[in-house]
């Protein structure tokens, strides 16, 4: 009898093991979902519009960057919202934004500016945040170096529409500038 009296303390202490073990490994797969989770939810993917249509999420929020095309900025009024659409452009391409909500303070036609929203099936995208670089010198690093791969130097001032951009490299090699 001694025997089945220590065998069941025994087993009690299996038990308690692994159910301490089969806790701690729900813990740590919980904790490292929500840890994957909040990384997907503030990485957004930075893309600039000739990369678009190839990188560009279809199902969830990235930030587009891009210089604001001249003659683009049309504002109008939604209910009792300010409303505008411009055209973000690295010179190689343009997107189409519209942005319901007060524009930042240095928001110009020709200014670096980064957006943050979804590309609607439309082709159009909306964005949630704009932001507007701080200084005639400043641009994200990101979106600097994007630029410059498609031709276009921050010495020559706001890339013109992409439309003529494409025609300039087509007729005489060069990049806008």
């Amino acid at each position: 009898m001694s025997g089945s009296g220590r065998a069941a303390p025994g087993m009690k202490r299996k038990h308690k093991r692994m159910i301490v073990v089969l806790g701690l490994v729900l813990c740590l797969s919980a904790a490292t979902i929500l840890v994957f989770q909040a990384f997907r939810s503030t990485g957004e993917l930075f893309v600039i519009p000739s990369k678009v249509a190839t990188t560009a999420p279809k199902d969830r929020a990235f930030r587009l960057g891009g210089m604001v095309e001249a003659g683009s900025v049309r504002k109008t009024q939604e209910g009792t919202k300010p409303s505008v659409t411009f055209r973000v452009s690295d010179g190689i391409a343009s997107v189409d934004v519209v942005y319901v909500g007060i524009l930042p303070d240095l928001f110009r036609e020709g200014q670096g500016v980064v957006t943050l929203g979804k590309l609607q099936p439309n082709g159009i995208f909306a964005a949630q945040e704009v932001l507007a670089k701080h200084d005639e010198n400043y641009m994200p690093p990101d979106m600097a170096d994007e630029l410059k791969k498609t031709g276009w130097k921050p010495e020559n001032g706001a890339p013109p529409p992409a439309a003529l951009w494409n025609a300039a490299k087509a007729g005489t090699g060069t990049t806008g500038g």
